[in-house]
């Protein structure tokens, strides 16, 4: 291969893709949108309990991190990106969010995102909202930062129980 300034009199010279349409190519690729899988199990909690919270992707057709997308015809080449996550924000459906982390969450006893409530609610509406990025290579060569977000919208609801214990003593 020769740069465009090598190639013989006469001879096309292929275009080669900005980066600005790469990125807009990832853009528009068919993403999967996570939801939240939440501990205890059953989506029932208690006040003042701690509550664990996890980015689940549903294994759809959709891209999601780890996961590397067919190539894209761009011009004459081809496109492939490397699917990552940025952030995840993790709404806990009383007001209050994580805050964009890069934890997509875990279980009990060391998942890294918690939240304990203070009230009952008989229908918190948990949703967690992600942002992806790449990594993206042209006909086969290296990988290279793209430099773009792609910021999910809704994403699907969680509806938790938060339900209140009392404890009573009784004589028999």
């Amino acid at each position: 291969m020769c740069g465009p300034d090598q190639v013989p009199p006469g001879v096309p010279v292929p275009q080669v893709p900005t980066l600005a349409q790469i990125q807009t190519a990832f853009k528009r690729l068919p993403f999967s949108k996570p939801t939240v899988s939440i501990q205890p199990v059953g989506n029932v909690t208690l006040v003042n309990l701690p509550t664990y919270y996890r980015a689940t992707w549903p294994g759809d057709a959709g891209l999601e991190p780890g996961e590397t997308s067919k190539p894209v015809k761009l011009l004459s080449w081809n496109v492939e990106f490397r699917i990552m996550a940025q952030s995840y924000d993790f709404h806990y459906g009383d007001g209050q969010s994580s805050g964009p982390t890069s934890d997509a969450g875990g279980v009990y006893p060391d998942g890294g995102i918690r939240h304990t409530y203070q009230a009952t609610s008989k229908g918190a509406q948990v949703t967690v909202d992600a942002k992806l990025t790449a990594q993206y290579r042209a006909n086969g060569g290296d990988w290279q930062d793209i430099d773009a977000v792609a910021d999910l919208q809704d994403e699907p609801v969680t509806t938790l129980v938060v339900k209140e214990a009392r404890a009573r003593l009784v004589t028999h």
